[in-house]
Protein backbone atom coordinates (compact mmCIF):
# COMPACT_ATOMS: atom_id res chain seq x y z
CA UNK A 1 0.00 0.00 0.00
CA UNK A 2 1.33 3.45 -0.96
CA UNK A 3 1.94 5.78 1.99
CA UNK A 4 2.53 9.53 2.20
CA UNK A 5 6.29 9.04 2.36
CA UNK A 6 6.20 7.07 -0.91
CA UNK A 7 5.01 10.06 -2.96
CA UNK A 8 7.58 11.51 -5.35
CA UNK A 9 9.28 14.81 -4.58
CA UNK A 10 7.71 16.39 -7.67
CA UNK A 11 4.23 15.35 -6.56
CA UNK A 12 4.83 16.64 -3.06
CA UNK A 13 6.12 19.89 -4.57
CA UNK A 14 2.93 20.17 -6.60
CA UNK A 15 0.92 19.70 -3.41
CA UNK A 16 2.88 22.44 -1.67
CA UNK A 17 2.30 24.83 -4.57
CA UNK A 18 -1.44 24.55 -3.95
CA UNK A 19 -1.35 24.93 -0.17
CA UNK A 20 -1.51 28.47 1.29
CA UNK A 21 1.71 29.44 3.03
CA UNK A 22 -0.20 30.03 6.25
CA UNK A 23 -1.32 26.38 6.21
CA UNK A 24 2.05 24.82 5.38
CA UNK A 25 2.98 24.33 9.03
CA UNK A 26 0.45 21.51 9.37
CA UNK A 27 1.53 19.94 6.07
CA UNK A 28 5.24 20.11 6.93
CA UNK A 29 4.67 18.33 10.24
CA UNK A 30 3.37 15.26 8.40
CA UNK A 31 6.86 13.76 8.12
CA UNK A 32 10.54 14.75 8.04
CA UNK A 33 10.77 14.14 4.30
CA UNK A 34 7.92 16.51 3.60
CA UNK A 35 9.51 19.10 5.88
CA UNK A 36 12.76 18.92 3.89
CA UNK A 37 10.96 19.08 0.54
CA UNK A 38 8.98 22.08 1.79
CA UNK A 39 12.17 24.04 2.49
CA UNK A 40 13.52 23.18 -0.96
CA UNK A 41 10.21 24.10 -2.60
CA UNK A 42 9.89 27.42 -0.83
CA UNK A 43 13.49 28.52 -0.32
CA UNK A 44 15.27 26.72 -3.16
CA UNK A 45 15.40 27.41 -6.86
CA UNK A 46 11.75 26.53 -7.27
CA UNK A 47 10.78 29.60 -5.25
CA UNK A 48 11.38 31.68 -8.35
CA UNK A 49 7.90 30.66 -9.48
CA UNK A 50 5.00 32.84 -8.40
CA UNK A 51 2.74 30.02 -7.26
CA UNK A 52 2.89 31.28 -3.69
CA UNK A 53 2.15 34.95 -4.46
CA UNK A 54 0.62 36.19 -1.21
CA UNK A 55 -0.16 39.42 0.54
CA UNK A 56 -1.35 40.28 4.02
CA UNK A 57 -3.90 42.92 4.91
CA UNK A 58 -5.28 44.16 8.21
CA UNK A 59 -9.05 44.68 8.03
CA UNK A 60 -11.86 44.60 10.58
CA UNK A 61 -9.18 44.29 13.32
CA UNK A 62 -8.12 40.94 11.90
CA UNK A 63 -5.18 39.77 9.83
CA UNK A 64 -6.24 38.47 6.43
CA UNK A 65 -4.42 36.75 3.60
CA UNK A 66 -4.95 38.30 0.19
CA UNK A 67 -4.20 36.57 -3.10
CA UNK A 68 -3.87 39.08 -5.89
CA UNK A 69 -2.44 37.80 -9.18
CA UNK A 70 -1.97 40.51 -11.82
CA UNK A 71 -0.73 38.15 -14.55
CA UNK A 72 -3.88 38.56 -16.67
CA UNK A 73 -4.06 42.33 -16.35
CA UNK A 74 -4.07 44.37 -19.59
CA UNK A 75 -5.13 41.39 -21.73
CA UNK A 76 -7.78 42.46 -24.20
CA UNK A 77 -10.52 40.31 -22.70
CA UNK A 78 -8.79 39.90 -19.30
CA UNK A 79 -10.20 36.39 -18.98
CA UNK A 80 -6.90 35.33 -17.44
CA UNK A 81 -7.20 37.85 -14.61
CA UNK A 82 -7.44 35.99 -11.30
CA UNK A 83 -10.08 37.55 -9.07
CA UNK A 84 -8.53 38.59 -5.72
CA UNK A 85 -9.38 36.41 -2.76
CA UNK A 86 -9.25 37.61 0.85
CA UNK A 87 -9.52 35.32 3.87
CA UNK A 88 -9.30 35.90 7.59
CA UNK A 89 -6.45 34.05 9.30
CA UNK A 90 -6.47 32.48 12.74
CA UNK A 91 -3.18 33.35 14.41
CA UNK A 92 -1.74 30.48 16.48
CA UNK A 93 -1.72 30.93 20.27
CA UNK A 94 -4.30 33.70 20.01
CA UNK A 95 -7.18 31.76 21.52
CA UNK A 96 -8.84 34.93 22.79
CA UNK A 97 -8.78 36.33 19.24
CA UNK A 98 -7.21 39.62 20.33
CA UNK A 99 -8.18 42.42 17.98
CA UNK A 100 -5.21 43.58 15.92
CA UNK A 101 -4.99 47.29 15.13
CA UNK A 102 -1.66 47.42 13.29
CA UNK A 103 0.70 44.98 11.59
CA UNK A 104 4.23 45.57 10.32
CA UNK A 105 6.16 43.20 8.09
CA UNK A 106 9.87 42.56 7.80
CA UNK A 107 11.79 39.57 6.47
CA UNK A 108 8.86 37.14 6.58
CA UNK A 109 7.83 38.10 10.13
CA UNK A 110 4.72 40.04 11.13
CA UNK A 111 4.70 42.35 14.14
CA UNK A 112 1.10 42.44 15.40
CA UNK A 113 -0.01 45.26 17.70
CA UNK A 114 -3.22 44.64 19.62
CA UNK A 115 -5.98 47.22 19.84
CA UNK A 116 -5.05 50.18 22.09
CA UNK A 117 -1.49 48.80 22.23
CA UNK A 118 -2.59 46.37 24.93
CA UNK A 119 -0.09 43.71 23.80
CA UNK A 120 2.58 42.96 21.22
CA UNK A 121 3.18 39.76 19.27
CA UNK A 122 5.52 38.56 16.53
CA UNK A 123 4.24 35.89 14.14
CA UNK A 124 6.00 33.70 11.59
CA UNK A 125 3.16 32.61 9.24
CA UNK A 126 5.31 30.01 7.47
CA UNK A 127 6.47 28.18 10.61
CA UNK A 128 3.20 28.82 12.42
CA UNK A 129 5.06 30.25 15.42
CA UNK A 130 4.20 33.26 17.59
CA UNK A 131 5.99 35.09 20.36
CA UNK A 132 4.34 37.51 22.78
CA UNK A 133 6.65 40.39 23.70
CA UNK A 134 6.51 41.73 27.25
CA UNK A 135 7.11 45.49 27.60
CA UNK A 136 9.98 46.99 29.56
CA UNK A 137 7.29 49.08 31.15
CA UNK A 138 3.63 49.61 30.41
CA UNK A 139 2.68 50.02 26.77
CA UNK A 140 0.95 53.34 26.17
CA UNK A 141 -1.97 53.82 23.83
CA UNK A 142 -0.02 56.21 21.58
CA UNK A 143 3.18 54.13 21.39
CA UNK A 144 4.36 53.19 17.92
CA UNK A 145 6.55 50.36 16.70
CA UNK A 146 8.71 49.16 13.83
CA UNK A 147 10.38 45.86 12.95
CA UNK A 148 13.82 45.33 11.41
CA UNK A 149 17.15 43.52 11.64
CA UNK A 150 20.87 44.32 11.78
CA UNK A 151 23.75 43.18 9.59
CA UNK A 152 23.91 39.87 11.49
CA UNK A 153 20.24 39.21 10.64
CA UNK A 154 19.36 39.65 14.29
CA UNK A 155 15.79 40.93 14.44
CA UNK A 156 14.76 43.86 16.60
CA UNK A 157 11.68 45.91 17.47
CA UNK A 158 11.77 49.70 17.69
CA UNK A 159 9.36 51.35 20.12
CA UNK A 160 8.50 55.05 20.20
CA UNK A 161 7.42 55.51 23.81
CA UNK A 162 4.76 58.16 24.21
CA UNK A 163 3.82 59.00 27.77
CA UNK A 164 1.14 61.70 27.57
CA UNK A 165 1.92 63.06 31.04
CA UNK A 166 5.63 63.32 30.30
CA UNK A 167 5.24 64.75 26.81
CA UNK A 168 3.30 67.75 28.08
CA UNK A 169 6.52 69.22 29.43
CA UNK A 170 9.20 67.77 27.16
CA UNK A 171 9.83 67.32 23.44
CA UNK A 172 12.07 64.35 24.16
CA UNK A 173 10.96 61.02 22.77
CA UNK A 174 12.06 57.96 24.69
CA UNK A 175 12.98 55.22 22.28
CA UNK A 176 13.43 51.55 23.17
CA UNK A 177 14.67 48.62 21.15
CA UNK A 178 13.83 44.97 21.77
CA UNK A 179 16.57 42.51 20.80
CA UNK A 180 15.39 39.01 19.83
CA UNK A 181 18.81 37.50 20.61
CA UNK A 182 18.75 38.63 24.25
CA UNK A 183 14.95 38.64 24.68
CA UNK A 184 15.15 42.02 26.36
CA UNK A 185 14.52 45.75 25.90
CA UNK A 186 17.11 48.53 25.98
CA UNK A 187 16.65 52.31 26.16
CA UNK A 188 18.47 53.97 23.26
CA UNK A 189 20.56 57.08 23.77
CA UNK A 190 19.00 58.91 20.83
CA UNK A 191 16.76 61.93 20.82
CA UNK A 192 15.72 63.03 17.35
CA UNK A 193 13.91 66.37 17.41
CA UNK A 194 11.13 66.29 14.88
CA UNK A 195 7.86 68.13 15.05
CA UNK A 196 5.83 65.26 13.66
CA UNK A 197 6.71 61.69 12.82
CA UNK A 198 4.08 59.86 10.80
CA UNK A 199 4.46 56.49 12.51
CA UNK A 200 1.57 54.89 10.65
CA UNK A 201 3.38 55.35 7.37
CA UNK A 202 6.54 53.50 8.37
CA UNK A 203 7.74 50.59 6.22
CA UNK A 204 10.70 48.22 6.53
CA UNK A 205 13.15 47.79 3.69
CA UNK A 206 16.41 45.82 3.69
CA UNK A 207 16.13 45.50 7.47
CA UNK A 208 15.74 49.21 8.17
CA UNK A 209 12.59 51.26 8.79
CA UNK A 210 11.61 54.42 6.93
CA UNK A 211 9.12 57.05 8.10
CA UNK A 212 7.67 60.32 6.93
CA UNK A 213 8.70 63.19 9.21
CA UNK A 214 7.91 66.87 9.21
CA UNK A 215 9.53 70.04 10.53
CA UNK A 216 7.31 73.03 11.14
CA UNK A 217 8.95 76.47 11.34
CA UNK A 218 7.07 79.14 13.26
CA UNK A 219 7.56 82.71 14.39
CA UNK A 220 5.78 84.95 16.87
CA UNK A 221 3.42 87.64 15.66
CA UNK A 222 3.25 90.94 17.44
CA UNK A 223 0.16 91.17 19.60
CA UNK A 224 -0.92 87.54 19.05
CA UNK A 225 -0.53 84.47 21.25
CA UNK A 226 -0.57 81.89 18.46
CA UNK A 227 2.56 81.29 16.44
CA UNK A 228 2.59 81.88 12.69
CA UNK A 229 3.64 78.89 10.57
CA UNK A 230 6.23 80.14 8.08
CA UNK A 231 7.45 76.88 6.57
CA UNK A 232 6.72 73.14 6.56
CA UNK A 233 9.25 70.60 5.35
CA UNK A 234 8.40 66.94 4.76
CA UNK A 235 11.16 64.38 4.48
CA UNK A 236 12.03 60.73 5.06
CA UNK A 237 13.78 59.47 8.16
CA UNK A 238 15.50 56.08 8.36
CA UNK A 239 16.21 54.07 11.48
CA UNK A 240 19.26 51.85 10.97
CA UNK A 241 18.89 48.70 13.10
CA UNK A 242 22.62 47.95 12.86
CA UNK A 243 23.86 51.27 14.27
CA UNK A 244 20.61 51.79 16.20
CA UNK A 245 20.59 55.40 15.08
CA UNK A 246 18.47 57.63 12.86
CA UNK A 247 20.06 58.71 9.62
CA UNK A 248 20.04 62.20 8.12
CA UNK A 249 16.99 63.69 6.47
CA UNK A 250 16.23 62.09 3.12
CA UNK A 251 14.59 64.30 0.53
CA UNK A 252 11.26 63.53 -1.10
CA UNK A 253 10.96 63.82 -4.90
CA UNK A 254 8.54 66.76 -4.99
CA UNK A 255 8.31 70.30 -3.73
CA UNK A 256 4.65 71.00 -2.94
CA UNK A 257 3.36 74.58 -2.78
CA UNK A 258 1.71 73.84 0.58
CA UNK A 259 2.70 70.58 2.36
CA UNK A 260 -0.06 70.95 4.93
CA UNK A 261 -2.64 70.17 2.23
CA UNK A 262 -0.96 67.14 0.72
CA UNK A 263 -1.48 63.39 0.96
CA UNK A 264 1.44 60.99 1.32
CA UNK A 265 1.77 57.27 1.85
CA UNK A 266 4.67 54.83 1.64
CA UNK A 267 4.89 51.43 0.03
CA UNK A 268 7.54 49.22 -1.56
CA UNK A 269 8.47 47.22 -4.62
CA UNK A 270 9.22 43.83 -3.08
CA UNK A 271 12.09 44.33 -0.61
CA UNK A 272 14.27 46.39 -2.89
CA UNK A 273 12.70 49.81 -3.48
CA UNK A 274 10.56 52.36 -1.71
CA UNK A 275 7.48 53.76 -3.40
CA UNK A 276 5.80 57.06 -2.50
CA UNK A 277 2.24 58.03 -3.43
CA UNK A 278 1.64 61.78 -3.51
CA UNK A 279 -1.33 64.05 -4.22
CA UNK A 280 -2.09 67.65 -3.37
CA UNK A 281 -5.27 69.46 -2.36
CA UNK A 282 -5.00 71.83 -5.34
CA UNK A 283 -4.82 68.91 -7.80
CA UNK A 284 -6.35 66.10 -5.73
CA UNK A 285 -7.41 64.07 -8.77
CA UNK A 286 -3.77 63.63 -9.84
CA UNK A 287 -1.68 60.92 -8.19
CA UNK A 288 2.07 60.75 -8.57
CA UNK A 289 3.97 57.58 -7.71
CA UNK A 290 7.75 57.67 -7.38
CA UNK A 291 10.12 54.77 -6.75
CA UNK A 292 13.62 54.84 -5.35
CA UNK A 293 16.53 54.13 -7.66
CA UNK A 294 18.85 54.14 -4.65
CA UNK A 295 17.87 53.75 -1.02
CA UNK A 296 20.17 53.61 1.99
CA UNK A 297 19.93 54.95 5.55
CA UNK A 298 21.83 58.08 4.48
CA UNK A 299 20.98 58.49 0.78
CA UNK A 300 18.04 58.24 -1.61
CA UNK A 301 17.32 59.03 -5.26
CA UNK A 302 14.01 58.84 -7.11
CA UNK A 303 12.43 58.30 -10.50
CA UNK A 304 8.84 58.74 -11.65
CA UNK A 305 6.91 55.48 -11.85
CA UNK A 306 3.39 56.60 -12.73
CA UNK A 307 1.29 59.75 -12.89
CA UNK A 308 -2.47 59.21 -13.05
CA UNK A 309 -5.14 61.84 -13.63
CA UNK A 310 -8.30 60.13 -12.38
CA UNK A 311 -10.50 62.81 -13.97
CA UNK A 312 -9.42 61.60 -17.43
CA UNK A 313 -10.28 57.93 -16.86
CA UNK A 314 -13.40 56.74 -18.65
CA UNK A 315 -15.72 54.08 -17.27
CA UNK A 316 -15.32 54.75 -13.57
CA UNK A 317 -17.85 52.69 -11.57
CA UNK A 318 -20.97 54.30 -10.11
CA UNK A 319 -20.32 56.05 -6.82
CA UNK A 320 -16.56 56.27 -7.43
CA UNK A 321 -15.02 59.54 -6.38
CA UNK A 322 -11.80 60.76 -7.93
CA UNK A 323 -11.12 62.60 -4.67
CA UNK A 324 -10.04 59.72 -2.48
CA UNK A 325 -6.97 58.94 -0.44
CA UNK A 326 -6.09 55.24 -0.56
CA UNK A 327 -4.96 53.95 2.80
CA UNK A 328 -2.34 51.73 1.17
CA UNK A 329 -1.14 50.64 -2.25
CA UNK A 330 1.41 48.51 -4.07
CA UNK A 331 2.96 48.63 -7.52
CA UNK A 332 3.85 46.10 -10.20
CA UNK A 333 6.81 47.42 -12.18
CA UNK A 334 6.49 44.80 -14.92
CA UNK A 335 2.81 45.51 -15.58
CA UNK A 336 3.27 49.25 -15.00
CA UNK A 337 0.24 49.42 -12.71
CA UNK A 338 -0.54 50.46 -9.16
CA UNK A 339 -3.21 48.94 -6.91
CA UNK A 340 -4.97 51.34 -4.51
CA UNK A 341 -6.98 49.95 -1.59
CA UNK A 342 -10.10 51.91 -0.79
CA UNK A 343 -13.73 51.46 0.34
CA UNK A 344 -17.00 51.89 -1.52
CA UNK A 345 -20.35 52.39 0.14
CA UNK A 346 -23.57 51.18 -1.48
CA UNK A 347 -27.18 50.63 -0.43
CA UNK A 348 -26.36 47.01 0.39
CA UNK A 349 -23.19 47.62 2.39
CA UNK A 350 -19.61 48.83 2.39
CA UNK A 351 -16.98 47.00 0.37
CA UNK A 352 -13.20 46.73 0.30
CA UNK A 353 -12.10 47.73 -3.20
CA UNK A 354 -8.88 47.29 -5.12
CA UNK A 355 -8.57 49.97 -7.80
CA UNK A 356 -5.96 49.07 -10.41
CA UNK A 357 -4.62 52.06 -12.35
CA UNK A 358 -2.02 52.33 -15.09
CA UNK A 359 -0.77 54.56 -17.85
CA UNK A 360 -2.85 55.50 -20.89
CA UNK A 361 -6.00 55.70 -18.76
CA UNK A 362 -6.06 52.05 -17.69
CA UNK A 363 -8.43 51.39 -14.78
CA UNK A 364 -10.07 48.33 -13.23
CA UNK A 365 -12.01 48.29 -9.96
CA UNK A 366 -12.35 44.97 -8.13
CA UNK A 367 -14.55 44.17 -5.12
CA UNK A 368 -12.55 41.95 -2.76
CA UNK A 369 -14.76 41.78 0.34
CA UNK A 370 -17.26 43.30 2.74
CA UNK A 371 -16.18 45.88 5.33
CA UNK A 372 -17.76 45.02 8.68
CA UNK A 373 -16.17 47.54 11.07
CA UNK A 374 -18.38 50.34 12.33
CA UNK A 375 -15.80 53.00 11.43
CA UNK A 376 -15.90 51.93 7.75
CA UNK A 377 -12.11 51.94 7.57
CA UNK A 378 -10.51 50.45 4.48
CA UNK A 379 -8.16 47.54 4.99
CA UNK A 380 -4.45 48.35 5.03
CA UNK A 381 -1.95 46.32 3.05
CA UNK A 382 0.76 44.89 5.30
CA UNK A 383 3.01 43.34 2.68
CA UNK A 384 2.91 42.09 -0.89
CA UNK A 385 4.78 39.19 -2.50
CA UNK A 386 5.35 37.63 0.91
CA UNK A 387 8.56 35.63 1.24
CA UNK A 388 8.57 33.02 4.04
CA UNK A 389 11.08 33.00 6.86
CA UNK A 390 12.85 30.29 8.86
CA UNK A 391 13.42 32.58 11.84
CA UNK A 392 12.55 30.59 14.99
CA UNK A 393 10.37 32.38 17.53
CA UNK A 394 10.14 29.58 20.10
Amino acid sequence: MTTISDLSDDLVGEIFSRVPLTSLSAVRSTCKTWNAISKNQIFGKKSASKNQFLEFMITDSRVCSLRFDLQGIRNEDEEDFVHPFIKQISIPNNDDQVEISQVYHCDGLLLCIAKNNSSLMVWNPYLGQTKWIRPRNTFHRADSFALGYDNNRNHKILRFLYDAERNRTSREREIDVYDFSSDSWRVLDVNPYWDELFYYSGVSLKGNSYFFAREVTTEAEVGKEDLLVTDIEDYLLCFDFTTERFGPRLSLPFNPPSPIFEYLTLSWARDEKLAVLYSHYDTSEIYEIWISTKIEPNAVSWSTFLTVDMSLINGLPDGFSIYFNPRSFFIDEEKKVAVFFNIKGTETGCYQMADIVGDEGYFKSVNIGVILNSQLIAGKLVCSSYDPSLVQLQ
